[in-house]
């Protein structure tokens, strides 16, 4: 028997009822804060994500799908291409691509989709997993690079997440300075893990001399106590980043959106810059984080664009279902009735009476005139209708059928002219 490969996953019936709910939120309340969809291809150049993401970032130095395109002519040249292991170089990518920065806007752009890394799978942590995210970017010119852009994303995803019912999350914010500032709180970094790195793990030994910011995204439990003790980033803050924090926090206090600082939150790509936050939650245990994001002022120039600061965040979706299916919540079925046809002769009334329900925009499944009364009752509740009509000798005679609700047990004679209308209520 061929199976799923491991680290990847079918997501099967009812559970695709719970991701279909979360993705309508998602695309309810974008749309309410002017964000539109995007979508980009699933496979990109590596050196996208080479001067995108980081060269030193566990994503492209150890995690990325990686292969080479063979050139089929003499006048090609072989090509390396990964699969896409995050969204944000894609779309900024595609933003340079297209020259967006012409239309002197923002661009608020949002994508669903796979995104694929080749860690060890655990819980909620697939090697092909989804992503619901979101960019803001643009011109300086158009207000890119103010707080309020900043407040604005994580005020929506507080919307979100209140939208899906997730109860109990807790954010964290932080600033990770900028090129100017950042430079000696790295230097302080590396002073000051020369005398512990011998003592952590084998990456932090690594990042401790490649990118001693990445130590602070350790998440290994020995080596907290020698992060902690580390020097924190605001106390080398320039005056521009402090003042922009500043600003960013004050808005949300203004909009009662709660939150911690987090002065060792720094996120795992190279190309965050000033605020850096994440979402977290109690039900997803050590892996708590459901979302996370920040700004990337300089990303699109290093990608050899225009100057586009910009913000944005990726949502792992696997992890914010498996939250949300701890807390018990399930996606209301969309089917609103079963139509069972009773005694010979009776299915194609049946199917008449479906397609004229499902035209009038009522979600129904039709059942089979061999089946008994009992297996049509017990199909339709382990379907999930919330009705059951009937259609038998009397119904089709008098072109009035008795609907009975699953739930409540009460059954009423309905004629076919109004039969929509009151399951639609």
């Amino acid at each position: 028997m061929i199976k799923a490969v491991r680290g990847t996953r079918d997501l099967l019936p009812p559970d695709t009822g719970l991701w279909n709910f979360v993705e309508q939120k998602v695309r309810e309340v974008f749309a309410r804060y002017n964000f539109q969809e995007i979508r980009t291809p699933v496979f990109e150049s590596t050196e996208l994500f080479a001067r995108g993401v980081g060269e030193e970032t566990d994503i492209v130095s150890k995690e990325m799908f990686t292969w080479e395109d063979k050139a089929r002519a003499a006048s090609e040249k072989t090509l390396s291409l990964t699969l896409r292991p995050e969204n944000t170089a894609g779309v900024v990518r595609a933003y340079i691509e297209h020259n967006l920065e012409k239309t002197g806007l923002l661009q608020k752009l949002y994508y669903i989709g796979p995104q694929f890394r080749r860690e060890r799978p655990q819980k909620g942590r697939y090697r092909q997993f989804y992503q619901i995210g979101a960019e803001v970017l643009g011109p300086a010119t158009a207000g890119s690079e103010l707080p309020i852009r900043d407040a604005e994303v994580v005020e929506m995803l507080t919307a979100l997440l209140d939208a899906v019912g997730l109860k109990g999350w807790t954010l964290y914010l932080n600033s990770v300075g900028c090129p100017q500032c950042r430079p000696a709180y790295n230097e302080a970094l590396r002073v000051a893990l020369a005398d512990v790195k011998d003592k952590m793990c084998g990456d932090c030994q690594r990042r401790a001399e490649t990118n001693p910011l990445r130590v602070l995204d350790c998440k290994v439990p020995e080596d907290q106590p020698y992060i902690e003790a580390l020097p924190k980033i605001a106390d080398y803050l320039d005056e521009g980043c402090r003042q922009h924090f500043s600003e960013v926090r004050a808005i949300l206090d203004t909009l009662a959106v709660p939150y911690t600082v987090n002065p060792r939150m720094v996120r795992g790509l190279d190309y965050y810059s000033r605020t850096t936050f994440e979402f977290t939650h109690g039900e997803l245990g050590a892996q708590s984080a459901v979302l996370g994001g920040g700004r990337y002022d300089g990303l699109s120039e290093q990608l050899g664009g225009p100057q586009a600061p910009g913000i944005g965040f990726a949502i792992g979706e696997d992890r914010l279902v498996l939250a949300l299916q701890a807390q018990q919540a399930v996606a209301v079925s969309p089917l609103k009735a079963f139509v069972a046809p009773l005694g010979a002769g009776t299915n194609r009334h049946a199917l008449k009476l479906a397609r004229e329900l499902r035209a009038a925009g009522v979600a129904v499944d039709v059942g089979d005139e061999s089946f008994r009364l009992k297996k049509s009752f017990e199909t339709a509740e382990k379907l999930g209708a919330a009705y059951v009509v009937l259609v038998g000798e009397n119904e089709i005679a008098s072109d009035a059928f008795a609907v009975k609700e699953l739930k409540s047990g009460q059954q009423t004679t309905v004629a076919r002219g109004a039969l929509a209308e009151f399951l639609g209520r």
